[in-house]
């Protein structure tokens, strides 16, 4: 059950990270809280296998910090993919 408080907390804070990062012009509202969410799971569930306890501060910090690390590094990389593609698409037509 804890694993939904590492969840709700990822999407919260991934919602605060969509406004916080720019372009978001360019972005669904839900991609960056959906990757902060998804790599929260996949890290709370791998380090609860790996043997790490509920009441452990990595734990919390790897499944909250981390999502929302890798999920800023993955938007703005989506970001700067599409600025880029806009500006070949724009000089394609001469815009």
């Amino acid at each position: 059950m804890y694993i939904l408080l590492a969840l709700i907390a990822a999407c919260a804070l991934g919602i605060a990270l969509h406004f916080l990062l720019p372009s978001r012009e360019l972005r669904g509202v839900v991609v960056t809280p959906g990757i902060a969410t998804a790599v929260a799971a996949i890290v709370y569930t791998g380090m609860q296998w790996a043997g790490v306890g509920q009441d452990s501060f990595w734990l919390w910090l790897a499944s909250i910090g981390g999502s929302l690390a890798v999920a800023a590094v993955v938007t703005l990389a989506l970001s700067a993919t599409r600025t880029h593609s806009d500006a070949e698409k724009k000089a394609a037509l001469g815009i």
